[in-house]
């Protein structure tokens, strides 16, 4: 039950709050006071969307904040709407919570019927999900969507096959041109840095080896230096026996002799690391394969690295080509078995639907009976089938009537008035609430102007009913007919003000002398208002 609704700076209502009643509780006012925008509020809450502009100038935000008893206990639920972003802000006591989460709360707190349901109970889809709500097993139309979203992924999947396979075949002469220039030199990853660091190993032996030749030339030429040396060593020994002060020079000398043979000795050997790897390509050989790398570089435009990806990925589509038939086939058994499930399911859920539909139509004509409709009237759904898949067929029931004898049946949206229209939402919100357990806390209703079209006897029956259904649950409900506001247990005044030049709405709960002349003046006033006013307040 909604216990009480706090409305702030939203539109012309700067603080606003409403403290409902078990039962009935009537809104009335002139047109234009702001009743419905009361409602709407209440939608905000549920996670309807609001633009920012409807803040009440000079406000920061809006908010909306209501009260619920429930079974479990007492819930707040508040948002907040911000009039610089347009963002809002959900809070379920007082704990930041999200929309989807209220939304999903909303069907056990308020169910909201208003003028605009009337329009929707027009629309065949609309028809067709009221006839699924009353479905004994909800699991059969669980089991039909589980189905069909089970299809429709393989489908997908199919689809997604074929795109596939029609791009790849469309570039197939490509890719096995791409492949076979790939395929002739058959470029490893890194090859060329590695290419690259042999050939510079190669370069530096080349140069190496010019370098020992000719140092050792000069070691062996015609004037070689070891042989200048030995000849130098055994003058220098005679020198240093006639003049002893040359004996140290005798000394270096023979050592530089002996140094001299040291290094001839090694440079006939080679330094390590250069003369002793072998190596299976020549430096012309590596010349050649980077050459050629580079050219292929350039016919496919890509770095070496991106070709040899380019290869494998070449590779994959071919061979994606060669499977996908055997792809295809799996695909097909599992849209077999699916489809197959689907139309079992869907034979459950048609049958079922059939079944409920002549129930649901006998139930609707009892509550037509009951708001003023003739007893002729009839009411069936007529049924047309839609094809989810070939051999799978989903009936949508269509709702037709006749509410006169001798007239063939019609759809509402041919023949219906506004007031059959209206009757016709209140026989369906009655049928919701019948079957609930004991104990179970029922939605608050929500009547915005369902009302309209309706008068005289009609009007009395409507209230009879409307007075039923309050006592069994909760009833918020915007009228203009007194002899519907004078059912209820309590009655709220909307109304506008204007305070300095500025405009404000206004929600005043009314006193037994207040009702009076509110459900006096919604009578025309007058002697002949206040009559009407004084016989519905006995």
């Amino acid at each position: 039950m909604l216990e009480l609704l706090r409305i702030k700076n939203l539109a012309l209502i700067e603080d606003v709050e409403l403290e409902f009643s078990p039962g009935l509780n009537a809104l009335t006012g002139e047109t234009g006071a702001g009743k419905s925008f009361i409602m709407r509020a209440v939608d905000f809450l549920m996670g309807e969307r609001m633009e920012a502009k409807l803040v009440r100038p000079g406000a920061e935000k809006a908010s909306v904040e209501a009260l619920f008893i429930l079974p479990e206990g007492e819930t707040v639920i508040r948002r907040e709407l911000s009039a610089e972003t347009g963002r809002s802000r959900v809070f379920i006591n007082d704990t930041l919570s999200s929309q989807p989460t209220i939304r999903d709360m909303k069907e056990r707190l308020v169910v909201h019927t208003s003028q605009h349901g009337q329009q929707r109970l027009l629309s065949p889809a609309f028809q067709a999900a009221i006839l699924d709500a009353f479905l004994p097993d909800r699991s059969l139309l669980t089991a039909k969507n589980d189905r069909l979203a089970a299809l429709n992924d393989v489908l997908e999947r199919k689809q997604q096959l074929l795109d596939k396979f029609d791009d790849v075949e469309k570039q197939r002469d490509f890719l096995e041109f791409q492949k076979k220039e790939i395929d002739k030199l058959n470029p490893l990853p890194g090859e060329e840095h590695e290419l690259e660091e042999r050939k510079k190993i190669l370069k530096d032996r080349e140069r190496a080896g010019e370098c020992l030749q000719n140092a050792l030339n000069v070691l062996h030429g015609d004037v070689g230096l070891l042989d200048a040396m030995t000849l130098l060593t055994r003058e220098m020994e005679i020198i240093a026996r006639l003049f002893p002060g040359f004996e140290d020079d005798r000394d270096a000398i023979e050592e530089l002799r002996m140094l001299l043979h040291d290094l001839d000795s090694r440079l006939r050997k080679g330094p390590e690391g250069l003369g002793d790897e072998d190596d299976d390509m020549s430096l012309d050989d590596i010349e050649e394969r980077l050459f050629a790398l580079a050219k292929l570089k350039r016919k496919l435009r890509r770095g070496l690295d991106e070709i040899v990806d380019l290869k494998n990925e070449i590779d994959e589509n071919l061979s994606f080509l060669d499977a996908c038939s055997l792809d295809l086939k799996a695909l097909k058994r599992e849209e077999d078995t699916a489809a197959k499930e689907l139309k079992a399911a869907l034979t459950r859920l048609n049958r079922a639907r059939e079944k409920a539909s002549r129930e649901l139509s006998i139930r609707i004509v009892e509550e037509l009976a009951d708001l003023g409709f003739s007893e002729h009237v009839k009411v069936y759904f007529e049924f047309d089938g839609r094809e989810l898949y070939p051999g799978c067929e989903d009936l949508r029931g269509r709702l037709m009537w006749v509410p006169n004898p001798g007239q063939a049946a019609q759809p509402l949206d041919k023949i219906a008035s506004g007031g059959e229209l209206s009757r016709f939402l209140l026989a369906l919100v009655t049928m919701r609430g019948d079957g609930s357990e004991a104990g179970d806390e029922l939605p608050s209703l929500i009547f915005d102007e369902v009302d309209a079209g309706i008068g005289g006897m009609t009007l009395n029956s409507v209230g009879s009913k409307l007075r039923a259904l309050a006592d069994r649950q909760q009833m918020l409900l915007i009228t203009h007919w007194p002899q519907l506001a004078g059912l209820a247990d309590r009655h709220f005044l909307i109304r506008k003000e204007v305070v300095d030049e500025a405009t404000y709405t206004r929600c005043d709960r009314l006193e037994p002398d207040e009702i009076k002349a509110e459900l006096s003046r919604m009578a025309g006033g007058g002697e002949q208002g206040d009559a009407l006013a004084e016989k519905l307040c006995r």
